[in-house]
């Protein structure tokens, strides 16, 4: 049976656990699932894996068997989504490779040189910058040379009315996301930018919806896979 760890989460997603996907579909159609997924061939190979806001466990249920020698550490606030996670593994031999935590990923710690890769996938939007620089430069300490970065979040394009578009979508949903879980933040910080600072580049990437989504991996140093 997969590990489990838990600690006080900072924030009640509990509530959305059960509608999430249902939510998601009503109002992007399957464009998130495709955000998330387009680029996880990437991780194909990699040992040391950290999730982190892996929500209901549909990344992790496909990253599994893409990433059959890797050991997985699955952090989220939420212990329903936690709960969900496990049980779309439960009952595979693959559920002895994970790790699922429940804590505030604002007060984890990581041991260094651990992983050799890491997602977020529509989680860094959860903070403000100052946090998400914390958060970047943490999780950065805690990779390997040569890891990667999975990365998919909302984007506001820069011209027209994709961008308009974007910015309406953006302050529904993080009114919603106040609403519902107690989040605090209200608008996006710029986390791609502060990846790069930290020494990665963009290998791949691919937008969605206008450019309203769009999903990124990242390599750090000179490797290009």
């Amino acid at each position: 049976m997969a590990a489990v760890s838990v600690t006080t989460p900072a924030a009640n997603f509990d509530p959305l656990a059960r509608l999430y996907r249902a939510l998601e579909y009503l109002a992007f159609g399957g464009d998130l699932e495709r955000a998330r997924f387009c680029l996880l061939d990437h991780l194909a190979g990699r040992r040391s894996i950290l999730i982190l806001g892996e929500g209901d466990g549909r990344c992790l249920a496909r990253l599994l068997p893409l990433a059959p020698e890797a050991r997985i550490h699955c952090l989220d606030a939420s212990p329903a989504m936690l709960a969900r996670a496990g049980a779309r593994i439960a009952n595979t031999a693959a559920q002895s490779r994970v790790t699922f935590e429940c804590a505030d990923v604002l007060t984890s710690v990581f041991p260094a040189g651990r992983y050799d890769a890491v997602i977020t996938l529509f989680f860094l939007d959860c903070f403000d910058p100052t946090q998400t620089a914390d958060l970047v430069s943490r999780i950065s300490a805690a990779l390997q040379p040569g890891a990667g970065w999975l990365f998919a979040d909302f984007t506001v394009p820069e011209h027209g009315l994709a961008r308009l578009r974007a910015r309406a979508w953006l302050a529904l949903l993080y009114a919603f996301f106040r609403w519902q879980t107690g989040l605090r933040t209200r608008a996006l910080p710029p986390s791609e930018e502060l990846i790069q600072q930290a020494g990665f580049r963009r290998a791949a990437s691919q937008d969605f919806q206008w450019g309203l989504l769009r999903s990124s991996w990242f390599v750090s140093g000179s490797t290009t896979n």
